[in-house]
């Protein structure tokens, strides 16, 4: 028997897990959205950044350092992403996807051996500041104090990508480039670096994805390899190049995973697997529109 107490700590544990998913997903999700590109670099990305977190944190100690690595390891991601798009990407626009899929896992393995050049093959680990030491109670269920703050980061992450997306004069040309760039450009807009920004844009959401984590998990090489499984199918359950089918593919990948630990931990890896299986079947296209 499984008390309520236990059941509402389990539920923000995946809650919180759901929300470290979205943050990458909905980065990748906006590229597949904008840009038509299965980027499956975008985990090579995320682990980066989290790598790029350790070092930052070992170079500045303290909660100073900490902070910093959520501003810093984003904008390292950024800078190699701009580097590959401008070197990379932007000639391969117009190839076929099957093409750009297999660049991009080119393209990953190349970054994970970098990676295991710069930072070594060691596991790696960040200690979170003190002010996340302890656990917060809601509604009768204990919350480590970092997990609330993922619940907090998630939700915004969303509203700023929403409001970057319908609000903002960049966000509109980048969703008309994405139905329409031939027009966009016979109106003066330089679609190429449009497209620029929107796969650093994408790109950076990824590093925040692996600075968040990196207080988590054990920062190590092959640490993109369950993540992009599990981006790719988030985003298609939820809608291809959808955000907020991205939010809700998330939302059911971390809670039935969170689940499964609690009620059948030796095969609780299957029930989100099981989830995306049955979301396929019932809306092939995913749960919200797909834009493709």
């Amino acid at each position: 028997m499984t008390d309520l107490g236990a059941l509402g700590s389990q539920f923000f544990v995946g809650l919180s897990r759901a929300m470290i998913l979205f943050v990458v997903c909905s980065g990748l999700s906006f590229v597949l959205g904008v840009l038509r590109v299965p980027n499956v670099a975008h985990g090579s990305l995320y682990m980066i950044g989290a790598f790029s977190a350790y070092s930052i944190t070992k170079l500045l100690p303290g909660p100073a350092g900490f902070w910093l690595a959520l501003i810093l390891a984003p904008l390292v991601v950024a800078l190699v992403s701009f580097v590959a798009e401008r070197a990379l990407f932007c000639r391969l626009y117009q190839r076929e996807h099957l093409m750009l899929l297999l660049f991009t896992f080119a393209l990953s393995l190349i970054l994970g051996d970098l990676v295991k050049i710069v930072w070594g093959a060691e596991y790696k680990s960040i200690m979170a500041p003190a002010l996340f030491n302890g656990s917060v109670s809601v509604l009768g269920a204990s919350i480590p104090r970092y997990n609330f703050f993922l619940l907090v980061v998630g939700p915004l992450v969303a509203v700023a990508l929403w409001f970057f997306t319908t609000k903002t004069k960049m966000g509109k040309i980048a969703r008309a480039a994405a139905v329409d760039r031939e027009m966009v450009g016979a109106v003066g807009i330089n679609v190429s670096w449009v497209f620029a920004f929107a796969f650093v844009l994408g790109c950076f959401l990824a590093g925040l994805g692996g600075a968040l984590v990196a207080p988590t998990v054990s920062i190590t090489l092959g640490m993109d390899h369950n993540l992009i499984i599990e981006a790719f199918l988030i985003v298609t359950i939820g809608g291809l190049g959808n955000m907020w089918g991205a939010m809700v593919g998330s939302l059911i990948f971390g809670l039935t995973q969170a689940f499964g630990v609690l009620f059948w931990p030796q095969f609780a890896i299957v029930f989100p697997y099981m989830a995306v299986v049955i979301v396929l079947i019932w809306r092939p296209r995913g749960m919200l529109k797909s834009v493709w």
